[in-house]
């Protein structure tokens, strides 16, 4: 399991010892619980797995849709300068189902019940075709599937949305007008898109709404879709093949060609069939089929779905080893740990979520035994008997751009000199595309693809045993699994987990604010400190997954998208009541 916390070089170094020294494709990177759907919706869609336009351009839209993300907290420098685009004018609509961030803001505040995100995104390109809201020279010269795409829509007016998603078809019709009658409209979306069921098709039904209004592909008329990633290098990772079926800049391994390039850079043959994806590692430890994993910098054990089963293959696998900064949950599981360097210690580069290249430069050496992951992998090689090459990052990212043209303009140098550049960038001597792309799309037909997937509802339902629906996701005080924040100060400012639930779901329950309460799922059980107030709806609650001891992970589903295998995070059927204070 490589790292998007990792560089660049040495993700493609991860990836090229497993494809090369060990001659398999199971690796796999954190994306696939965050937005390997983006990555599949987005290739689907317009060829290419990273956002369209970059991020300058998108935060001058005159009407910014902002979905399933609440950027104030979780990306406060996109947050920030979105707020402020909101305060000098420009239209605002949010699509959450929480009260929270931007949405405090928006002229339009959609919420729809957990899960029926693909409904709504209908409900408003229904609005947009039927109130001639489109751009039909665009649909006609750019665009595959706009008449199967309409048959559809015909079946999601706002009102049958409404009965769907609890949106009312009022501000659904709202909506749609502020995004369809702007002259630059952008959409931004985050993980309450991906992290379901069915987030593949949510990332590309979303994805309709800038085809149909011709708000894509340097047409003038607004700046795309971008997705918000949630680690520093989720982009990179992914785009430098380290996935169990993708090659450096998403070529296939099943695709002859693409392989034939990596293996004539490496001199060695690389696996044709697709390795295993984490979920299904962690399925192959507890079988007996996986003999030896490799975790780098990822905190399994607090970060992924079912976390008892998660600890049950790593009990299971013979050989569990660990690159870990601190020592976490994972890495008391290990049966080695290697300690890793800091992004601060090491040299390289990282991909932006509007996929520009950026430098890291060591500003400080590595504590004691500390290596970066690079130097780790490289020694690993070498103990086993194989020169991987790429004696250094710069070198490793030239050799990236020779296995994948698309990065070939790309140095170390040049980002020395330039700053950031973004890809697609074949040639040194060329700008990169910071807006994808200007004549045609990277499908095979040069033309962006619209998606006709019916709604299909979340993988679970509330029902009269678990009537309330969860949502997991971030709180501004603390970073992903809180290894790190729960360190220092931040404890200060959130010291514990906390359950958000409506006054009405409080009363219902005999919960009091400030109270110790127990959230059971299907799955499992977590204790929380309950938060009573509005941000979110009647019916739905809310927990961060910052603190290991809450065991908000073992309350999750093992329901993931039917496409990319992303845990559906974002719906949990669950029951709460107060717990049993000591010596009461």
């Amino acid at each position: 399991m490589s790292s998007a916390r990792a560089t660049n070089e040495e993700n493609y170094l991860v990836q090229k010892f497993l494809r090369t020294v060990r001659g398999t494709d199971n690796v796999d990177n954190c994306s696939r619980l965050c937005h390997a759907p983006s990555a599949a919706g987005l290739t689907a869609t317009f060829g290419r797995a990273g956002g369209t336009d970059s991020f300058d351009d998108v935060v001058t839209a005159d009407c910014p849709l902002v979905v399933g993300a609440n950027p104030v907290e979780a990306h406060p420098v996109v947050g920030a300068r979105l707020l402020q685009r909101a305060l000098e004018g420009a239209a605002l609509v949010v699509a959450d189902p929480r009260a929270v961030g931007l949405a405090r803001h928006a002229d339009v505040h959609l919420r729809p019940r957990p899960g029926t995100h693909v409904a709504l995104f209908h409900g408003l390109a229904h609005v947009l075709v039927e109130e001639g809201l489109t751009d039909s020279a665009f649909l006609r010269d750019r665009a595959a599937g706009p008449d199967e795409l309409t048959a559809l829509l015909a079946d999601y007016p706002p009102g049958r949305v409404a009965g769907i998603t609890g949106v009312p078809a009022g501000d659904i019709r709202r909506a749609a007008r502020l995004y369809g009658r702007a002259e630059r409209p952008a959409v931004v979306y985050g993980l309450g898109v991906t992290e379901h069921l069915h987030g593949t098709d949510g990332v590309r039904t979303l994805a309709n709404l800038p085809i149909l209004r011709g708000a894509v592909g340097g047409s003038g008329r607004g700046f795309g879709i971008s997705p918000l990633r949630g680690q520093n290098n989720v982009q990179g990772a992914s785009d430098r093949g380290a996935l169990p079926d993708l090659l450096p800049v998403h070529g296939r391994v099943t695709d002859p060609e693409a392989r034939a390039r990596a293996e004539t850079v490496r001199g060695r043959p690389i696996a044709s069939a697709p390795g295993l994806r984490i979920p299904e590692m962690f399925e192959a430890a507890r079988d007996g089929r996986l003999q030896a994993l490799w975790i780098i910098g990822e905190d399994v054990c607090v970060t992924d779905p079912d976390s008892r089963r998660v600890a049950e293959a790593l009990h299971a696998c013979p050989l569990v080893v660990v690159d870990e900064l601190l020592l976490g949950e994972t890495a008391r599981h290990a049966d080695i740990v290697l300690p890793a360097a800091s992004w601060l210690e090491k040299d390289g580069t990282f991909v932006n979520f509007d996929r520009r290249f950026q430098r890291v430069r060591a500003a400080v050496t590595p504590p004691g035994e500390a290596r970066s992951d690079f130097d780790i992998v490289h020694a690993v090689s070498a103990a086993m008997g194989y020169d991987l090459g790429c004696r250094t990052p710069e070198e490793t990212l030239a050799e990236c751009g020779r296995v994948a043209p698309v990065f070939a303009g790309v140095s170390h140098a040049r980002l020395d000199r330039e700053g950031a550049v973004p890809w697609p960038c074949p040639r040194p001597d060329q700008p990169g595309e910071s807006t994808l792309p200007t004549e045609r799309f990277a499908t095979r037909n040069g033309r962006a693809r619209l998606s006709a997937a019916p709604y299909p509802p979340p993988g679970e339902e509330p029902d009269a045993d678990h009537p309330l629906l969860l949502v997991t996701g971030r709180r501004w005080a603390h970073y992903d699994s809180g290894s790190t924040t729960r360190r220092g100060a931040n404890l200060v400012l959130a010291p514990r987990g906390r359950l958000d639930l409506h006054p009405e779901d409080a009363e219902r329950y005999g919960v009091e604010d400030g109270a110790p309460v127990v959230v059971d799922s299907r799955h499992g059980q977590a204790r929380l400190i309950a938060r009573v107030g509005s941000d979110v709806a009647p019916g739905q609650v809310f927990c961060a997954f910052h603190f290991p001891s809450d065991g908000v992970d073992s309350l999750t589903s093992d329901h993931a998208d039917t496409v990319t295998s992303c845990p559906e995070y974002k719906v949990t059927a669950v029951r709460l009541r107060p717990a049993v204070r000591p010596g009461s």
